[in-house]
């Protein structure tokens, strides 16, 4: 049994569910999306993502009108296997299309490209045997990418990845719960005094660079929560 934290962000609430391997994602319709495939490789039991993301599949998979196999969807940093600031790690992304043929990769790639329902599609050249779509918001804080700037009162998955890289390190958040509040401030803070960053208790590009290459394939600690 998996639990779930999806990020409503029509509410600009969290939400949290429990649902089986078997079972369809929060959000999902006609159960094209399971708790399994959304998983991938990740080992964690404490899987996360947003609602506008799972509503992205639905338009994606109804456009596209067939089964759209998985391959790698989300992974917790500590647990690594992609780049430094993959929307991955937030649970917004999706490789699909690793066991189609080229013809049918093609067309999925088309599909998702002319869908206009995700954020990003990665060029074909980037993914020759399968197709990346991710549905990232907010505008990233540094200027060659990566994830938006989080203060006190941010919400979602991207705070998500930046409570459990500071819980695995051993700067205690409180809790696992997308909400950045006064006690992942404190953390923040803290980390940042250690690490010789401006200590602003907000988690810009510098900040966000340091904590996801400092937590990248290290392994779940005796720190890190669910």
């Amino acid at each position: 049994m998996a639990k779930i934290k999806v990020y409503n962000n029509d509410t600009n609430r969290m939400e949290t569910y429990y649902r089986g391997e078997s079972e369809a994602m929060p959000y999902i319709t006609n159960r094209t999306l399971t708790v399994r495939e959304f998983r991938g490789s990740s080992k964690s039991q404490t899987l996360w993502t947003e609602k506008r993301a799972m509503l992205a599949w639905n338009s994606q998979r109804y456009i596209y009108g067939g089964p759209i196999p998985v391959g790698f969807a989300f992974k917790r940093p500590w647990e690594g296997g992609h780049g430094t600031f993959s929307q991955h790690y937030a649970g917004l992304a999706f490789d699909v299309g690793q066991t189609l043929t080229d013809a049918q990769r093609n067309n999925l790639y088309n599909s998702a490209r002319n869908s206009g329902v995700w954020s990003y599609v990665e060029p074909k050249t980037l993914t020759p045997t399968w197709v990346h779509f991710d549905k990232r918001r907010g505008n990233a804080s540094c200027s060659t990418g990566g994830y938006p700037l989080l203060r006190n009162g941010s919400r979602g998955s991207y705070v998500l990845i930046a409570q459990d890289d500071l819980n695995t390190l051993g700067f205690d958040t409180g809790g696992l719960d997308g909400i950045f509040g006064t006690k992942t401030e404190s953390a923040v803070r803290k980390y940042q005094e250690r690490e010789g960053l401006a200590v602003d208790g907000l988690i810009g590009c510098n900040t966000w660079r340091s904590l996801q290459e400092d937590v990248l394939g290290t392994g779940r600690t005796s720190t890190t929560i669910d």
